[in-house]
């Protein structure tokens, strides 16, 4: 099919929900090719998704060897690798049980959920600039007014403080509040840090309000920020986390694990494809793979700091931003010209999350192509 074959089919019959310049049709590892056959470097990696990198051996053989026993079944019986899925992701998050899902939306459906039945009650905070998904339920814990107000009203009930203010979260939790939805970085803000005392005093006021604490790991989890969870950076331990994105290597996949006390009963949540033979397949053949990857995360983010060093970047091993302003989207186009996928999120932020797997040679690479581009 010609490039204006599949523009005008897209065009037709596709809703206009994305712009978008290019189709790629290849990957191996961090290098992607579009139709045109252009290579790239990649490091957008599906928003954070990609985090072993594109179409790695060892999850592909995972996928197909599942594909050729069973696809589907449902959740009514036991599915092969769940099992041993959620306890994997219950020893390197800290919690005690998990559920599974399709998505870090709907992760955070099932966190919303599971607060209310946990607390009886009904209203939540969360923080300005947030992000938890563009599901009905999700979307009322996310902040942006864009994606937020032609929707409205929502439900449930939610409040937003600036991200890190503790005094401003003080005045709007309550002992009415379900729970605190928080990230350990906003990335889809730009990749945004908070303070250093901000996670144990939002730990602290949870713990005196009965409100849980929710950490949002569906970008900063599975290994992005150099720690399974970007919150162990923190010393602090939520009631909730939930994951996705890198969760599955490009396979639909998300997470929810609580702590003890914590968990959903019989027909108080379920899913008909959450969970599955395939998704738990690509989620074990991933985690197998992030094992082996993670002590190299910091090095590398280390690499990306000090070769961007004079555009201030911030860097949490692999999760990178940089303030450039209006000239955001200038800049990504300059550099996928010259063979590297950057994106902008918002107030003019550019973000790079690249497969965790990337490696020295393509990250000077990179740093070079930026360095240019933002001149």
């Amino acid at each position: 099919m010609t490039e204006t074959d599949y523009r005008a089919l897209d065009a037709r019959y596709y809703m206009p929900a994305f712009g978008r310049e290019r189709m790629l049709v290849k990957g191996r590892g961090a290098r992607v090719w579009d139709d045109q056959g252009n290579e790239f470097i990649d490091c957008v990696a599906g928003i954070a998704v990609c985090s072993t990198g594109h179409c790695h051996p060892h999850v592909v053989e995972a996928i197909c060897r599942q594909a050729r026993e069973l696809i589907h079944i449902s959740n009514l019986y036991y599915v092969p690798g769940q099992a041993e899925l959620a306890k994997r992701v219950v020893e390197f998050t800290g919690m005690h049980k998990a559920f599974f899902s399709n998505s870090g939306a709907e992760a955070n459906e099932g966190a919303i959920k599971l607060a209310r039945i946990a607390t009886g009650r009904r209203t939540f905070v969360a923080f300005e600039h947030c992000f938890h998904g563009r599901t009905m339920g999700s979307l009322a814990v996310t902040h942006k007014p864009a994606i937020r107000e032609p929707f409205e009203p929502l439900e449930p009930g939610c409040a937003f403080v600036p991200y890190g203010d503790l005094e401003a979260l003080k005045s709007a939790v309550t002992r009415e509040t379900a729970g605190v939805f928080v990230e350990a970085i906003q990335g889809e803000a730009g990749v945004i840090c908070p303070p250093d005392d901000f996670f144990r005093g939002v730990r602290d006021l949870c713990d005196d309000t009965g409100a849980l604490m929710i950490a949002d790991e569906v970008q900063t989890g599975m290994g992005r920020t150099g720690k399974w969870l970007g919150i162990q950076h923190t010393g602090v331990e939520p009631d909730v986390v939930t994951l996705a994105k890198g969760i599955g290597s490009g396979f639909p996949m998300g997470a929810l694990a609580a702590r003890e006390g914590l968990e959903f009963g019989r027909s108080q949540h379920g899913s008909t494809f959450a969970g599955g033979p395939l998704a738990c397949a690509a989620a074990n053949a991933t985690i197998d793979v992030l094992e082996e990857a993670l002590p190299s995360v910091a090095g590398k983010g280390e690499r990306f700091r000090a070769a961007l060093a004079a555009h201030d970047p911030r860097v949490r091993g692999l999760m990178m931003g940089i303030t450039v302003g209006d000239a955001c989207a200038g800049i990504a186009a300059a550099c996928a010209e010259n063979g590297v996928l950057v994106n902008c999120a918002a107030d003019g932020n550019l973000r790079l999350v690249p497969p965790l797997v990337i490696e020295n040679d393509d990250i000077d690479r990179v740093c070079a192509v930026l360095h240019a581009a933002i001149g």
